[in-house]
């Protein structure tokens, strides 16, 4: 259950970084709600995780997937740099970050 909350999370940290973007370019109260909805559920989800799992090993996953999912994210829909380095960079995430959770 407590990966489930993990899992939640860093998906809802991507709504909330997705919601950051758009609120950059344009203020309104639906990118907004993306924006602070999005980091609120995914802090919640994280808080609910720790009942199950290791704080230390739940926070780094959830940052870990964070980070990797946001990067992806502003690769694909905002333009960002795909340069072959960044992207072995989110590939040496990814293997740490589930590396972490197979010893787990």
């Amino acid at each position: 259950m407590g990966w489930i909350f993990v899992a939640t999370a860093a998906a809802m940290e991507l709504i909330g970084v997705y919601g950051l973007s758009k609120y950059s370019l344009e203020k309104n109260l639906v990118n907004w709600l993306l924006y602070f909805g999005g980091l609120a559920g995914s802090f919640l989800c994280l808080y609910l995780s720790f009942d199950y799992l290791l704080v230390s090993v739940a926070y780094t996953v959830f940052i870990g997937a964070g980070t990797a999912g946001a990067v992806l994210l502003n690769m694909l829909f905002f333009g960002e740099s795909k340069h072959i380095f960044r992207i072995l960079s989110v590939a040496i995430i990814i293997v740490g970050v589930t590396g972490l959770k197979y010893v787990s």
